[in-house]
């Protein structure tokens, strides 16, 4: 299995895999154990049971994880293969999922120039306005002031808007750009 980093296009079913298989072997070893016990002693009361059942707290946080990543929306293919060749210079980041308290945010291609950000989604579900006031916010507490983000839906709109960064002058704050990139990908699934 190819191993796919925060990013990546196709990081969200790689790890819909790697964490569904995690948690199938993390629940038959809870399973396993708790047989083992039940087998040897011939009751349910033994210190197997107690170790299977302390096997299910990472059990279920991994199956948290797991649901996460299946209602986590990715880039498609078509849209990739729309987008790619318009990235240039820009460093592109698919599959990009944000949470917040209120709503979860599913982008499916983001860049970084600058101050400016440029995403864009594929999701209907995903509110714009709400995932612009989200991202402002953390950057802000990371410590980064002033960056415009713009939001749309639309891949024809999206495409143009990466031809017009690709054409001007290459910012000269591209460590602020990595370090921007660094904070998205922390505060994302």
């Amino acid at each position: 299995m190819k191993i796919t980093g925060k990013g990546s296009f196709g990081y969200i079913v790689a790890k819909r895999r790697s964490t569904l298989i995690r948690t199938l072997l993390y629940f038959g070893i809870s399973v396993a154990l708790f047989a083992a016990g039940y087998i040897t002693t011939g009751q349910k009361e033994n210190l197997l049971t107690v170790v299977a059942v302390l096997g299910c707290l990472p059990a279920s946080k991994s199956l948290v994880n797991t649901i996460m990543f299946f209602r986590a929306g990715g880039c498609s293919r078509e849209a990739k293969e729309t987008i790619e060749p318009l990235e240039g210079r820009l460093v592109g980041m698919y599959d990009m999922y944000f949470t917040s308290y209120q709503k979860n945010f599913s982008l499916s291609h983001m860049v970084v120039d600058g101050r400016v950000i440029l995403g864009y989604t594929e999701s209907p579900q995903c509110d714009r306005e709400a995932c612009t006031e989200h991202l402002q916010t953390m950057l802000r507490q990371g410590g980064f002031k002033d960056v415009t983000i713009t939001l749309t839906d639309q891949i024809s709109r999206y495409c143009g808007q990466l031809r017009n960064l690709n054409q001007k002058e290459p910012s000269e704050a591209s460590g602020k750009e990595d370090e921007i990139r660094v904070l998205l990908y922390e505060i994302s699934l």
